[in-house]
């Protein structure tokens, strides 16, 4: 695979869709982009950000299905519908976006991939890990990460921020925002779980700091990878 998939996780509040637009600012700031457009094929981005789920137009669909309460008018979904329902946004997404692009060299951006289905939905909701597994395999046709940077923060620091980015009351949040605090702080367990199981892909974050102090920890991961990837 000629390009590289970095995938940003993390849980509610973390910042992951900031961090996400600031390395890519830096990434062009630095010449690291000009670098990497020399590894891409014609018409094809050198960088590209995208998101899980939501990334593709069928994804898009899925998105709103899943995180908009006001689209379903019922909060409560089926734990299995749910779990199937993000692995057809991932199939989608893997199939049409992400291995037409990594293919092609593009080095990709995304917010969110597998160690989130494995976090939420295995520990969140109490799912089985190895069916979840399975799926995840099936959906991505195989296809990991090469960087995983896990966004991680104090469960009650990650609700208030996400308050403070809804601070009128008639707003809404959407669903995966309003479950109570111990499924958050399971599924902060699960990616800590996943960090420990690959200790070689996926990379914590102390994203209690300021963002400018979170990107200065990524650029300090992600210099030497790029380094290597685009001697």
């Amino acid at each position: 695979m000629l390009g590289k998939l970095i995938v940003c996780e993390g849980g509610e509040g973390a910042g992951k869709t900031t961090q996400l637009k600031l390395l890519q600012d830096w990434l062009a700031r630095s010449g690291w982009l000009a670098r990497i457009n020399t590894y891409v094929q014609a018409d094809y981005p050198p960088v590209l950000i995208t998101r899980e789920p939501g990334g593709t137009v069928l994804g898009q669909g899925i998105r709103k299905l899943l995180l908009d309460v006001t689209a379903t008018g019922d909060e409560s979904i089926d734990g299995q519908a749910e779990l199937l329902l993000f692995a057809a946004d991932r199939a989608e997404h893997v199939a049409s976006c992400l291995l037409p692009h990594l293919q092609q060299g593009s080095l990709i951006l995304c917010d969110r991939y597998t160690d989130s289905t494995i976090a939420y939905q295995g520990y969140g909701r109490g799912l089985d890990l190895k069916l979840i597994q399975q799926l995840n395999q099936i959906a991505t046709q195989g296809l990991e990460s090469d960087l995983t940077l896990w966004l991680d923060l104090e469960v009650e620091v990650g609700l208030s921020r996400t308050r403070q980015r809804h601070p009128d009351p008639e707003i809404r949040v959407d669903r995966m925002e309003t479950h109570e605090i111990l499924f958050h702080q399971r599924l902060r367990e699960g990616f800590k779980a996943l960090a420990q199981e690959y200790p070689d892909r996926i990379v914590r974050i102390d994203a209690e700091h300021s963002a400018a102090e979170v990107a200065l920890q990524i650029q300090a991961v992600l210099a030497p990878l790029l380094k290597e990837w685009y001697p």
